[in-house]
């Protein structure tokens, strides 16, 4: 009975489920690099990304106002404010505080501690708080406050403004966005320029050597990136390109030929033949055959190999650091900016979770815009 017309078997709903599972697994360090991104550096030291929407327990270090912000009330001397206002935080509820690091919960919220010769503290569950003394205050930076309150969500743009328009060492995204956007984009239409005459080549022109030149580019693909980058710097130097943007180019174009041609021949391949014939036969030559029914026909495998080789480069770290000058940061890519964002200590982490957000922001929008394209340039070639 399962397997009557219009029906569904029961493993169809478990496949469903199943992938809808790993998708959301999939997506589950996105969204908390995202949510991370938004928040402070005492916000993700204390919680995870997962509690971010909801209200939070910490532990805060305060102060109270100085001696200069005293007023005498009768034989009393008082200093008063608001803990939350005075150090710039989200106002919350206080439910214990307490004056040592040794008991930061000595107190519970509305009481009074007895400081001896330093004065009464009392500290309000809505964070208002009353310093008296009989004799004037003498605290320049005044008391020292542990307070453990819960605070409601609390999102920040500063991360973001720091990230992309800071021009100091913690920063300097934005000019680094376009230095990427520099490598990225000629890095990507080089080859692809460049692939699709030669897979044209490959698989509609019959010269001598054709099948070994094949087995030739596929053998390309096996090579170990590593291997050729000090050789093909060291040849750049000879030559007289150097350190630069046209020498990164020229890497990944070499380092991304073999795929894209390989790709983009199979693909090519097993476009109709009559097609192709009918044009000749009307007096096409190549270059019109290719500029007018290849390329168009050809757009999915074109757009499969751009992802991937756009991707490749963006995220690339080795090959910008061996052939781009950094020394003055002029030409500092993203990524390497985000390692110098980690620091010697590796802190930072508010701004390094908003550094890779917004590195990975341009990838994800070039993938879900093409990525019909994906499977269709994937299987180029592999059925008849």
């Amino acid at each position: 009975m399962d397997n009557i017309a219009g029906s569904k078997p029961t493993l169809t709903w478990a496949v469903h489920i199943s992938v809808a599972i790993l998708v959301v697994l999939w997506m589950m360090p996105t969204v908390g690099l995202l949510i991370s991104s938004f928040r402070t550096a005492d916000q993700i030291s204390t919680s995870g990304w997962w509690k971010a929407l909801f209200p939070q327990e910490q532990s805060i270090l305060v102060r109270t106002a100085s001696s200069d912000d005293q007023t005498q009330d009768g034989d009393l001397w008082v200093i008063e404010g608001n803990l939350f206002a005075q150090e710039g935080l989200e106002q919350g509820e206080i439910s214990r505080w307490g004056v040592s690091s040794r008991d930061i919960a000595a107190y519970a919220a509305g009481e009074t501690a007895d400081l001896e010769e330093v004065g009464r503290l009392m500290v309000a569950q809505s964070g208002d708080y009353r310093f008296e003394n009989e004799a004037p205050f003498e605290t320049a930076r005044g008391e020292r406050i542990y307070i453990t309150a819960v605070t409601p969500p609390e999102f920040t743009w500063d991360n973001y403004r720091t990230v992309l328009f800071s021009s100091n060492a913690r920063g300097g995204m934005g000019k680094a966005f376009f230095n990427t956007m520099t490598v990225t984009i000629p890095a990507t239409v080089i080859p692809i320029l460049i692939a699709a005459f030669a897979a044209y080549a490959l698989a509609w022109m019959d010269f001598p050597g054709r099948a070994l030149l094949i087995a030739f580019i596929v053998a390309l693909l096996v090579v170990p990136l590593q291997l050729a980058l000090i050789p093909l710097l060291k040849l750049h130097l000879q030559i007289g390109i150097g350190k630069g943007y046209l020498g990164v180019w020229l890497a990944h174009t070499g380092f991304g030929l073999p795929l894209a041609i390989y790709l983009l021949r199979n693909y090519m391949v097993g476009l109709p033949k009559d097609i192709i014939e009918n044009a000749r036969v009307d007096g096409a030559t190549d270059f019109q055959i290719f500029t007018k029914i290849i390329l168009p026909l050809s757009f999915p495998a074109l757009a499969s190999f751009a992802i991937f080789q756009f991707l490749w480069t963006w995220n690339d770290l080795l090959v910008a650091m061996v052939f781009l000058i950094d020394s003055t940061g002029e030409t500092t890519v993203m990524t390497r900016q985000i390692v110098e964002l980690l620091g010697t200590r590796g802190g930072n982490w508010e701004i390094l979770a908003t550094a890779a957000f917004v590195s990975i922001a341009v990838p994800l929008v070039v993938f879900f815009a093409m990525q019909k394209y994906l499977v269709r340039g994937l299987l180029a070639g592999s059925v008849k």
